[in-house]
């Protein structure tokens, strides 16, 4: 009988994004495993592997009281547990229900980020106390470090699974197309300074492409900062834009990085040690990026040479950084084009199937 690991995913309703892409190549890595997967009750998941097993569970007004209930019944199952998108909510609602100490390698926590702070670390104390089991994975050293100060036992770092299915030849040469900014618009993510940024080319009457992906975040909100960015951008009369107000596919999202260069004007306080998806996503398709200096992506970028970092989010830095990028667009791809080959080791999802395929003690 193949062992069974659940993945409790409450917002996932599409195949956009980097949850759905976590999971996929995850259960690609851990083919002898049966997965099931608990994502909200609207999901439209077509695509998971022949081990995944879809349960439309959540509904968002409710979804923390109905993970209450769950972790409850699947805690009382010999089946493992794995949040793919952990919060301390989800570390204290086994806390609450737990009869006794959870066995090692039964439910693991993978954060993708933490904002530690005493009275946070506080907590994470008390909870390692009561459930010193509990196994804490995290992206880089600085969101586990938080854990191991609290004093948990079973603590690991594990790469953010991501992989490309766009083949990329490292003789392969693409001609630059289009300035990218992937993702939802927010504005810890910069969208406000790129609106800036197309202003000020206009005004200046220059011509480069820009494409842009205007979605809200996972719960189909926009900010009011937000909302009045989209407003100035559609006042904007600046004819080479293109803007992608809907979810994108899979493949769509993607093939927007081929003779792309992306812009992250992320902002350092927020991405300091925070692993971008849109960073791999861009590096595993041989996009240049240009970005903060101060940030996660600002060092993959100088470690490969694979674009230019900014001082500032000023929109003269910005356009300068791109500029230059686009006078010598072939070398920058084909260095991102190179770093892929690195990423694609150092992210694949085998690191954390092997973590998952531990006994339960």
């Amino acid at each position: 009988m193949a062992k069974i690991t659940h993945i409790v995913e409450p917002t996932l309703t599409d195949e956009a994004g980097h949850c759905f892409s976590f999971i996929t190549n995850l259960s690609k890595a851990s083919e002898e495993t049966q997965f099931i997967l608990w994502a909200d009750h609207l999901s439209k998941l077509t695509s998971l592997g022949k081990n995944v097993e879809l349960k439309k569970y959540f509904f968002r007004k409710v979804r923390k009281i109905q993970c209450f209930f769950l972790y409850k019944k699947l805690l009382d199952t010999p089946d493992k547990i794995l949040i793919s998108t952990a919060s301390r909510l989800d570390m204290a609602i086994f806390i609450w229900i737990a009869r006794d100490i959870i066995p090692k390698n039964k439910v693991y926590f993978y954060f993708h980020w933490i904002n530690s702070s005493p009275k946070k670390l506080i907590q994470l104390k008390k909870l390692a106390i009561m459930q010193p089991n509990l196994v804490i994975l995290g992206p880089t050293a600085t969101v586990i470090s938080a854990f191991q100060e609290a004093g948990f036992k079973q603590i690991s770092i594990v790469p953010y699974p991501s992989s490309v299915n766009i083949s990329i030849k490292s003789e392969q040469a693409l001609p630059f197309k289009s300035v990218w900014y992937a993702g939802a618009a927010r504005q810890d993510k910069g969208f406000g300074k790129v609106v800036d940024l197309i202003k000020y080319v206009n005004d200046l009457g220059l011509n480069i492409p820009f494409t842009l992906q205007t979605s809200p975040d996972h719960y189909g909100k926009y900010d009011d900062a937000t909302k009045s960015d989209i407003t100035r951008l559609h006042r904007i009369p600046y004819k080479y834009i293109k803007i992608y107000s809907d979810t994108l596919s899979n493949d769509q999202y993607k093939s927007n990085f081929l003779g792309a260069i992306c812009i992250q004007p992320y902002l350092a306080s927020d991405f300091a040690d925070r692993i971008s998806g849109v960073t791999l996503d861009a590096l595993l398709t041989g996009s240049p990026i240009v970005c903060s200096e101060g940030t996660w992506t600002a060092r993959q970028v100088e470690r490969f040479k694979a674009g230019i970092v900014f001082n500032s989010t000023s929109p003269a830095d910005m356009l300068d950084s791109i500029e230059k990028v686009i006078t010598d667009y072939e070398h920058y791809s084909k260095n991102a084009r190179l770093a892929s080959q690195t990423l694609q080791k150092e992210h694949s999802s085998t690191h954390l199937a092997k973590i998952l395929a531990e006994t339960i003690d």
